[in-house]
């Protein structure tokens, strides 16, 4: 396993050269940018129903509460959605964050230093899709109301915010270092 997650980091830093990272962030933008305005007009009741993405808590009465609030044809959009559109997002999104921290930690980290290793938190896009397959067995589930699927959404969603917020201190910490070192590759 230590093996094979050593692989991935050093994928990731062979991959990480400047046109691969502005590419596959472009991609992430562009797809964003073309997708996001669709969504409405697959389901126009879209718009007012209340998420289950955002960073609030919900106890399992509020998660089904919302879900009946969605109506059948509301939970078949969510269905649909986090199933195919939100499946794209943390995928791009992990190899976004993976290069970036992975060209940032060439400027910051001598090769050998296991500080390296940090571009693999990248990998904690895994919590936003496990978040979305949890909120899919939900809805596949309804009307069943099983407790524990609905505390291990809330669990996902969590840890995807609080990743989220190591990821930007990450970031934030490679973009200073980096700079300290001038951007230069360090060997």
């Amino acid at each position: 396993m230590v093996a094979m997650i050593s692989k991935l980091s050093n994928h990731l830093y062979a991959w990480a050269k400047g046109r691969t990272v502005l590419a596959v962030f472009a991609a992430l933008i562009l797809f964003m940018v073309v997708t996001l305005p669709l969504l409405p007009k697959v389901y126009p009741g879209s718009s007012s129903m209340k998420s289950l993405d955002d960073p609030a808590f919900y106890t399992p009465a509020q998660v089904f509460s919302i879900l009946e609030g969605w109506g059948a044809e509301g939970r078949t959009y969510q269905l649909w959605l986090h199933l195919t559109w939100d499946i794209a997002v943390p995928v791009l999104g992990f190899f976004c964050l993976g290069l970036s921290l992975s060209w940032l930690f060439q400027r910051s980290f001598q090769p050998g230093s296991r500080l390296r290793k940090l571009n693999l938190v990248s990998l904690s896009s895994a919590f936003d899709l496990l978040e979305n397959f949890s909120l899919a067995g939900l809805l596949v589930a309804y009307p069943a109301h099983p407790a524990w699927a609905a505390w291990l959404k809330t669990a996902f969603t969590s840890a995807k915010f609080a990743f989220l917020m190591a990821l930007l201190l990450l970031l934030a910490a490679g973009l200073i270092l980096a700079a300290r070192n001038r951007f230069k590759v360090l060997e």
